[in-house]
């Protein structure tokens, strides 16, 4: 009896460590600069719409140029979206700092982009967007200005498949929380800036 109740258990194991090898093999995340829940989905959707891109004036890890930063006009660049997949309701914007000495610093929220058109023209807001709070306290686009050394500027594009519910006093928290469960696709583009 007491053999058949340790075979019985031992199988159990076994069974539960293969499926969880084979639930973690068939969704392999890439995980991006934010290691929470919704960001791992994202970029799980991300490898089904791996169409999607975000570029500017900078190469992916290149350095971006002063004009964007604390240094120059401190305007942002110009973003351009490709293959944004079909359903997309709306498109959403962070552009954070993980190498802030207080942490994760966020530069610029944007959402509730129409997800027609094809990017961001340099100092400007698309119409019909909503400006989020940045780490600094404003509705507004803040440059690259570490305080010392090289930083890197994580350009992160979402494509969701709602209008957010959300005012332009909403922080990051609050967006992340909104878009969980209607992340399409993700695209991400990493600047460098340097004091």
């Amino acid at each position: 009896m007491k053999k058949g109740l340790i075979l019985i258990v031992l199988l159990l194991v076994a069974a539960a460590g293969i499926f969880y090898l084979f639930s973690r093999n068939s969704r392999s995340f890439s995980t991006s600069s934010d290691i929470d829940q919704l960001e791992e989905q994202a970029n799980y959707n991300s490898s089904l719409n791996n169409m999607l891109t975000i570029t500017s004036v900078f190469s992916n890890g290149g350095q971006i140029p002063d004009t964007y930063g604390c240094h120059g006009s401190d305007v942002n660049p110009p973003l351009n979206f490709s293959g944004v997949p079909t359903g997309a309701q709306s498109l959403a914007l962070i552009v954070d700092d993980p190498d802030a000495p207080s942490g994760d610093w966020v530069h610029w929220l944007i959402f509730n982009i129409d997800p027609k058109i094809q990017g961001i023209t340099e100092d400007s807001v698309p119409a019909g967007a909503i400006l989020g709070m940045t780490s600094s306290g404003k509705a507004e686009y803040g440059g690259p200005c570490p305080p010392s050394g090289t930083h890197h500027y994580h350009f992160k594009l979402y494509v969701l498949d709602t209008i957010l519910d959300l005012s332009a006093s909403a922080k990051k928290s609050s967006l992340l929380s909104a878009m969980k469960g209607h992340i399409i696709s993700q695209a991400e583009l990493v600047g460098t800036y340097s004091q």
